[in-house]
């Protein structure tokens, strides 16, 4: 054991530096998978929404949305999309007639948050012929410290959403926008939604940039 001069032990100190680096390795970000806090598969995605980017490939992980409260239909077993189109919309903040309708209609959409409702941008891609929009932070205001899944409730303007929607961290909305742009791509291939109930956490296959 570690002595002072003065006869006390180092013993206390190096157990409380010892916590506080556990503490910091530990904590999970916000609205992320918690990995480390001894939660089951099944209540970490309690009521979220997984779906799968196939294309690019820089984009092929798995991402969590959480789906709207009380506007929409919800995404279930009969409602699936297999090798979908994943369409930003124009304008991307989605509040306005969709301009880039063509390609909308039939896929799901990609709008950001802002400038108006959550439900006001769902029933502007249902009008574009959507099958179904995840909406996601303002990719020139999100803040990764803030970032988090929100509770898209409706906003009582009593506006017919026939569609699903759901809400995707401003992180993973972000890299999508980015790699799109990049590699001057309209859309991304996505499986929405994919089964992850018995799936292990350490299996998942989450974004590098998510925080485990």
């Amino acid at each position: 054991m570690f002595e002072l001069n003065e006869g006390r032990t180092l013993l206390p100190l190096y157990l409380t530096l010892l916590l506080v680096l556990l503490c910091d390795f530990v904590l999970p970000g916000a609205n992320d998978l918690h990995f480390h806090d001894g939660a089951s598969t099944a209540d970490v995605i309690n009521g979220d929404v997984f779906f799968e980017i196939l294309d690019p490939p820089e984009l092929r992980y798995s991402y969590r949305i959480r789906p709207a409260k009380d506007f929409g239909i919800p995404f279930n077993k009969t409602l699936q999309f297999k090798e979908a189109r994943l369409v930003p919309t124009y304008p991307v903040h989605g509040c306005q007639d969709i301009m880039n309708h063509d390609d909308i209609a039939g896929n799901i959409a990609l709008s950001e948050r802002g400038e108006c409702s959550f439900v006001f941008k769902a029933a502007k891609a249902q009008a574009a012929g959507a099958k179904a929009i995840i909406i996601t932070e303002n990719i020139d205001k999100w803040d990764e410290a803030l970032d988090r899944l929100i509770e898209m409730v409706d906003d009582k303007m009593q506006l017919d959403v026939d569609i699903p929607a759901g809400f995707l961290l401003g992180r993973s909305g972000a890299a999508i926008f980015r790699v799109l742009k990049k590699s001057h791509r309209k859309y991304a291939i996505v499986n929405l939604p994919i089964n992850l109930t018995h799936v292990p956490l350490s299996k998942m296959n989450q974004p590098p940039w998510i925080a485990w």
